[in-house]
Protein backbone atom coordinates (compact mmCIF):
# COMPACT_ATOMS: atom_id res chain seq x y z
CA UNK A 1 0.00 0.00 0.00
CA UNK A 2 1.08 3.28 -0.68
CA UNK A 3 2.43 5.35 1.52
CA UNK A 4 -0.49 8.60 1.98
CA UNK A 5 1.11 11.47 1.08
CA UNK A 6 0.60 14.85 3.07
CA UNK A 7 -0.34 18.45 1.14
CA UNK A 8 0.50 21.65 2.95
CA UNK A 9 -1.64 24.37 1.35
CA UNK A 10 -1.25 27.93 2.01
CA UNK A 11 -3.17 30.83 1.34
CA UNK A 12 -2.84 34.03 -0.48
CA UNK A 13 -3.10 37.46 0.99
CA UNK A 14 -6.46 37.97 2.50
CA UNK A 15 -7.64 34.29 1.88
CA UNK A 16 -9.21 31.43 4.17
CA UNK A 17 -6.76 28.36 3.78
CA UNK A 18 -10.09 26.21 4.54
CA UNK A 19 -11.07 26.72 1.17
CA UNK A 20 -8.38 24.00 0.49
CA UNK A 21 -10.61 21.94 2.27
CA UNK A 22 -12.61 21.02 -0.72
CA UNK A 23 -9.39 19.51 -2.58
CA UNK A 24 -9.57 16.58 -0.33
CA UNK A 25 -12.31 15.21 -2.46
CA UNK A 26 -10.80 14.91 -5.66
CA UNK A 27 -7.36 14.02 -4.74
CA UNK A 28 -8.76 11.11 -2.58
CA UNK A 29 -7.34 9.52 0.24
CA UNK A 30 -4.09 8.79 -0.85
CA UNK A 31 -3.50 12.79 -0.08
CA UNK A 32 -3.66 14.32 3.32
CA UNK A 33 -4.76 17.89 2.25
CA UNK A 34 -3.69 20.09 5.51
CA UNK A 35 -4.52 23.60 4.88
CA UNK A 36 -2.04 26.35 6.75
CA UNK A 37 -4.01 28.80 8.04
CA UNK A 38 -2.57 32.21 8.55
CA UNK A 39 -3.08 33.93 12.36
CA UNK A 40 -5.65 36.53 12.15
CA UNK A 41 -7.78 34.37 9.49
CA UNK A 42 -10.93 32.12 9.06
CA UNK A 43 -11.06 29.92 12.65
CA UNK A 44 -7.98 31.82 13.46
CA UNK A 45 -9.84 35.39 13.45
CA UNK A 46 -8.83 36.13 17.29
CA UNK A 47 -5.24 35.83 16.79
CA UNK A 48 -3.13 38.37 16.10
CA UNK A 49 -2.28 38.59 12.42
CA UNK A 50 1.42 38.10 11.49
CA UNK A 51 3.06 40.70 9.11
CA UNK A 52 6.60 39.99 9.94
CA UNK A 53 8.42 37.03 8.29
CA UNK A 54 9.80 36.03 10.98
CA UNK A 55 6.53 35.41 13.02
CA UNK A 56 5.11 33.82 10.05
CA UNK A 57 7.96 31.39 9.64
CA UNK A 58 7.54 30.72 13.79
CA UNK A 59 4.07 29.95 12.95
CA UNK A 60 5.09 27.51 10.14
CA UNK A 61 7.61 25.62 12.10
CA UNK A 62 4.94 25.54 15.08
CA UNK A 63 2.45 24.06 12.83
CA UNK A 64 5.33 21.64 11.55
CA UNK A 65 5.45 19.31 14.89
CA UNK A 66 3.71 17.00 14.14
CA UNK A 67 2.92 16.64 10.70
CA UNK A 68 6.56 14.88 9.49
CA UNK A 69 5.87 11.67 10.07
CA UNK A 70 4.70 11.20 6.11
CA UNK A 71 5.90 11.99 2.79
CA UNK A 72 5.18 15.74 2.24
CA UNK A 73 4.47 18.46 -0.63
CA UNK A 74 3.47 21.65 -0.21
CA UNK A 75 1.01 24.20 -2.26
CA UNK A 76 1.17 27.87 -2.15
CA UNK A 77 -1.18 30.22 -3.75
CA UNK A 78 0.71 34.82 -4.25
CA UNK A 79 1.66 35.35 -1.20
CA UNK A 80 0.71 31.48 -0.12
CA UNK A 81 3.76 30.67 -2.92
CA UNK A 82 6.49 32.36 -0.84
CA UNK A 83 5.28 30.79 2.80
CA UNK A 84 5.29 27.04 0.88
CA UNK A 85 8.53 28.05 -0.65
CA UNK A 86 10.19 28.76 2.60
CA UNK A 87 8.64 25.88 4.16
CA UNK A 88 10.43 23.55 1.91
CA UNK A 89 13.61 25.41 2.79
CA UNK A 90 12.58 25.00 6.45
CA UNK A 91 11.95 21.07 6.21
CA UNK A 92 15.71 20.54 3.96
CA UNK A 93 17.54 22.68 6.36
CA UNK A 94 16.76 22.03 9.91
CA UNK A 95 14.63 18.88 9.37
CA UNK A 96 16.52 17.05 6.81
CA UNK A 97 13.54 16.17 4.51
CA UNK A 98 13.54 17.02 0.62
CA UNK A 99 9.53 17.86 -0.08
CA UNK A 100 8.20 15.47 -2.65
CA UNK A 101 7.02 18.42 -4.85
CA UNK A 102 6.84 22.17 -4.02
CA UNK A 103 3.81 23.81 -6.41
CA UNK A 104 3.89 27.53 -6.22
CA UNK A 105 0.95 29.35 -7.26
CA UNK A 106 0.29 33.05 -8.81
CA UNK A 107 3.79 34.35 -7.67
CA UNK A 108 7.00 35.69 -9.63
CA UNK A 109 9.91 33.56 -8.37
CA UNK A 110 10.94 34.79 -5.26
CA UNK A 111 14.80 36.23 -6.26
CA UNK A 112 12.56 38.63 -8.57
CA UNK A 113 11.92 41.95 -7.18
CA UNK A 114 8.38 43.59 -6.35
CA UNK A 115 7.00 45.73 -9.46
CA UNK A 116 3.62 46.23 -8.07
CA UNK A 117 2.49 49.32 -6.61
CA UNK A 118 3.02 49.28 -2.57
CA UNK A 119 -0.26 49.56 -0.92
CA UNK A 120 0.34 47.95 2.87
CA UNK A 121 1.73 51.52 4.19
CA UNK A 122 -1.56 53.55 3.15
CA UNK A 123 -3.89 55.17 4.86
CA UNK A 124 -7.13 52.94 5.73
CA UNK A 125 -9.54 54.26 3.45
CA UNK A 126 -7.29 54.61 0.81
CA UNK A 127 -5.71 51.07 1.70
CA UNK A 128 -9.61 49.36 1.10
CA UNK A 129 -9.77 51.59 -2.03
CA UNK A 130 -6.70 50.39 -3.58
CA UNK A 131 -6.83 46.44 -2.98
CA UNK A 132 -10.48 46.79 -3.78
CA UNK A 133 -9.15 47.52 -7.33
CA UNK A 134 -7.44 44.25 -7.22
CA UNK A 135 -9.87 41.75 -5.05
CA UNK A 136 -13.02 41.30 -6.34
CA UNK A 137 -13.87 39.85 -2.78
CA UNK A 138 -13.41 42.64 -1.50
CA UNK A 139 -15.48 44.44 -3.87
CA UNK A 140 -18.01 42.24 -2.71
CA UNK A 141 -17.87 43.06 0.34
CA UNK A 142 -20.22 46.43 0.99
CA UNK A 143 -20.55 46.43 4.45
CA UNK A 144 -18.31 49.84 5.60
CA UNK A 145 -17.88 47.95 9.21
CA UNK A 146 -17.15 44.48 7.99
CA UNK A 147 -14.56 45.93 5.75
CA UNK A 148 -12.94 47.99 8.88
CA UNK A 149 -12.50 44.68 11.03
CA UNK A 150 -10.61 43.00 7.97
CA UNK A 151 -7.92 45.86 7.73
CA UNK A 152 -5.15 44.23 10.54
CA UNK A 153 -5.62 41.17 8.52
CA UNK A 154 -4.79 42.42 4.94
CA UNK A 155 -2.80 45.17 6.22
CA UNK A 156 -0.74 42.36 7.99
CA UNK A 157 -0.77 39.55 4.50
CA UNK A 158 0.38 42.65 2.01
CA UNK A 159 3.02 43.90 4.43
CA UNK A 160 4.13 40.39 4.61
CA UNK A 161 4.09 40.12 0.96
CA UNK A 162 6.05 43.89 0.11
CA UNK A 163 8.41 43.18 2.57
CA UNK A 164 9.41 39.93 1.63
CA UNK A 165 13.31 39.76 1.50
CA UNK A 166 14.65 36.75 -0.96
CA UNK A 167 17.90 35.34 1.13
CA UNK A 168 20.39 33.31 -1.35
CA UNK A 169 20.49 29.72 -0.37
CA UNK A 170 20.93 26.30 -1.58
CA UNK A 171 18.48 25.53 -4.00
CA UNK A 172 15.90 22.74 -3.51
CA UNK A 173 16.52 19.39 -4.84
CA UNK A 174 12.83 18.02 -4.95
CA UNK A 175 10.49 18.91 -8.05
CA UNK A 176 8.82 22.39 -8.80
CA UNK A 177 5.77 22.84 -10.48
CA UNK A 178 4.39 26.49 -11.42
CA UNK A 179 1.10 27.39 -12.42
CA UNK A 180 0.31 30.22 -14.09
CA UNK A 181 -2.44 32.48 -14.91
CA UNK A 182 -2.46 33.91 -18.35
CA UNK A 183 -3.84 36.83 -17.90
CA UNK A 184 -2.55 37.52 -14.04
CA UNK A 185 -1.67 41.26 -14.57
CA UNK A 186 1.05 40.75 -11.41
CA UNK A 187 2.85 37.71 -12.94
CA UNK A 188 4.35 37.04 -16.48
CA UNK A 189 5.80 33.90 -17.61
CA UNK A 190 9.21 34.89 -17.53
CA UNK A 191 8.81 35.63 -13.88
CA UNK A 192 7.03 32.47 -13.90
CA UNK A 193 9.86 30.30 -15.11
CA UNK A 194 12.43 32.11 -13.03
CA UNK A 195 11.47 29.57 -10.34
CA UNK A 196 13.53 27.00 -12.19
CA UNK A 197 16.51 28.75 -10.70
CA UNK A 198 15.37 27.62 -7.33
CA UNK A 199 15.65 23.70 -8.13
CA UNK A 200 17.90 21.16 -8.94
CA UNK A 201 15.04 19.12 -9.78
CA UNK A 202 12.47 19.04 -12.74
CA UNK A 203 10.70 22.16 -13.05
CA UNK A 204 7.93 22.68 -15.13
CA UNK A 205 4.79 25.32 -16.23
CA UNK A 206 1.71 24.92 -15.59
CA UNK A 207 -0.64 27.80 -17.68
CA UNK A 208 -4.16 28.29 -16.88
CA UNK A 209 -6.83 30.85 -18.37
CA UNK A 210 -7.86 33.72 -16.38
CA UNK A 211 -6.37 35.87 -14.03
CA UNK A 212 -4.71 35.94 -10.68
CA UNK A 213 -7.65 34.15 -9.40
CA UNK A 214 -7.54 31.29 -11.80
CA UNK A 215 -7.00 29.26 -8.50
CA UNK A 216 -10.92 29.95 -7.58
CA UNK A 217 -12.17 29.95 -11.09
CA UNK A 218 -10.48 27.03 -12.09
CA UNK A 219 -9.79 25.59 -8.97
CA UNK A 220 -10.78 21.82 -9.90
CA UNK A 221 -8.51 22.28 -12.56
CA UNK A 222 -6.03 23.52 -10.52
CA UNK A 223 -6.32 20.58 -7.97
CA UNK A 224 -6.25 17.92 -11.16
CA UNK A 225 -2.72 19.51 -12.07
CA UNK A 226 -1.44 19.11 -8.80
CA UNK A 227 -2.62 15.43 -8.82
CA UNK A 228 -1.19 14.58 -11.42
CA UNK A 229 1.89 15.80 -10.44
CA UNK A 230 1.61 13.66 -7.00
CA UNK A 231 0.02 10.54 -8.46
CA UNK A 232 2.04 8.46 -8.91
CA UNK A 233 5.19 9.22 -6.91
CA UNK A 234 8.18 8.13 -8.14
CA UNK A 235 9.94 8.79 -4.93
CA UNK A 236 8.85 10.17 -1.59
CA UNK A 237 9.98 12.50 0.76
CA UNK A 238 13.65 11.46 1.98
CA UNK A 239 15.25 12.27 5.52
CA UNK A 240 19.05 12.49 4.30
CA UNK A 241 22.32 13.53 6.85
CA UNK A 242 22.62 17.16 7.41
Amino acid sequence: MTEQLRLLCFPYAGGNAQTYVRWRKLLGQDVDVRPMQLPGHGERIRETPQHRWDGLLADVRAKLVGMLDRPIALFGHSLGALLAFECARILVAEYGIRPVRLLVSGHRAPHLPLREEVLHHLPDAEFLARLSERSRTLRALTDPAFRKLLVPMLRADFTASETYAWLDGPPLECPVTALWGEQDPDVDLAETTAWQRHTTGQFDVVPFAGDHFFVDDKWKEVVAAVGDRLRPRTGSAARRPL
